[in-house]
């Protein structure tokens, strides 16, 4: 049981003024998702559903077609209607009166998946990307004494999720993000926060992802290399050409089976993606790393030829359902920008366009040669690394993190650990 110390520091928030549209509209699809649960699972004549699997497994699906939420946001709202159901239930056993919870107070709930906390900004995901949002905080010299100096700045306490409201009378959004404190002694009954004045932070390692249209599906920094993407389109070339004789029939039975085939393959491509999200998943678990990094969504699309929207809608779904089933294990998701991943020498650092030739890497500086997808997965996960050693807030509170290597760890300052000396 997590029953490490929590406080809760509230932040005034300054939202850009063309992006607070988007905070209200996630505000209302969260409240749908919390209110569609708790209408199925609130069951007058019969036993309430108290089940977070049970009802996810129902309304996950519907309420991603309903809304354009991202998965754990989803999420979070069916999980937050189940727990409000709970509680009532509870009320009921007492003999207390209660009705169906109803949700129509101004909230959201993120955690690290949906949101990054960083020292002096959120990022909070909407239905139309992520929105970035300063603090607004007094000078420096004046907030050791208030909660966010006493908390939020401090190494030991770690931001672990927040709740996202809105002050209609003075048009502010306010986030109150819970922090949590594990390292703590036990000293009879009392617990006391541990002192860390002579150490650092614990070190995080992440898995960096490369996703591709041809080749490996997806490549990662421990040169694993995952599903066949010329596979998957060349399921997708068949359907193309099956459905483009069917259009010239023009029968209404040729329409039908259009629709058959798109089903089925619609159902297949599903379930191929699910199979790679769990191979990916067992292989971050197998070099028990503490996250998953891939390319942020927007970039990888600018770059997909011709702008397929099947393969953007692969890129996407598969790390929506990656993001969908960490939820119940240790590991986060997180994004970085691509930008020269693919052309950047993992070995040495050099840039040069002419380091990588389609699916071969030779750096024209070091001579470092390995496969170009392995090479960019190590950059991905490198550049996480980057962003903590310089001093960004990690969504486990590190002061540092390493990449997961086929052979050990590395870290961004070129320090190699090899895997016998992990542990």
């Amino acid at each position: 049981m997590d029953d490490a110390p929590r406080r809760t520091v509230p932040i005034k928030l300054d939202v850009p003024e063309e992006r607070r549209g988007d905070l209200h509209q996630t505000k209302t699809q969260f409240l749908h998702c919390a209110n569609r649960t708790s209408e199925w699972a609130w069951r007058y004549d019969d036993y309430c559903i108290t089940s977070k699997s049970k009802a996810e497994n129902a309304l996950y699906g519907e309420l991603r077609e309903e809304t354009d939420l991202t998965a754990n946001l989803v999420q979070k709202g069916i999980r937050r209607a189940i727990e409000a159901v709970t509680g009532g239930v509870e009320k009921l056993k007492q003999g207390e009166k209660t009705s169906q919870p109803e949700f129509d107070s101004w909230s959201v709930v993120y955690d690290k998946r949906s949101a990054t906390f960083n020292d002096d900004h959120a990022t909070l995901s909407t239905p139309n990307g992520r929105v970035t949002c300063e603090y607004v905080l007094p000078p420096e010299d004046e907030r050791e004494g208030t909660p966010f100096g006493r908390y939020y700045e401090r190494d030991d306490w770690d931001a672990s999720s927040a709740t996202l409201q809105y002050d209609e009378q003075g048009d502010t959004f306010y986030l109150h993000v819970t922090l949590k404190n594990p390292d703590y002694v036990v000293d009879g009954t009392e617990r006391q926060e541990a002192s860390h004045d002579d150490e650092t932070p614990e070190n995080g390692v992440v898995l960096g992802v490369d996703l591709n249209v041809t080749g490996a599906f997806a490549v990662t920094s421990t040169g694993a290399f995952l599903g066949s993407a010329d596979h998957l389109n060349h399921k997708r070339d068949q359907y193309e050409q099956r459905r483009g004789r069917l259009q010239q029939v023009g029968t209404r039975s040729a329409h039908l089976t259009i629709q058959s085939l798109g089903s089925r393959f619609s159902n297949w491509s599903l379930d191929w993606l699910h199979n790679r999200a769990n191979d990916l998943i067992e292989e971050a678990q197998d070099a028990d790393v503490d996250g998953i990094i891939f390319e942020n969504l927007n970039h990888i699309r600018e770059n997909i030829a011709n702008g397929s929207k099947f393969q953007q809608w692969t890129y996407a779904k598969f790390m929506e359902l990656v993001e969908y089933k960490v939820e119940s294990t240790e590991l986060f998701v997180d994004t970085v920008n691509p930008a020269y991943t693919s052309q950047r020498c993992s070995h040495c650092g050099f840039t040069h366009e002419d380091n990588r030739d389609d699916k071969q890497f030779a750096c024209q500086s070091c001579g470092y040669e390995v496969n170009a997808d392995y090479n960019a997965a190590k950059n991905i996960a490198n550049r996480y690394c980057g962003y903590i050693h310089r001093g960004q807030k990690s969504r486990s509170g590190w002061a540092n993190s390493q990449l997961a290597l086929k052979s050990g760890t590395l870290n961004v300052n070129g320090d190699y650990t090899p895997t016998e000396l992990l542990g």
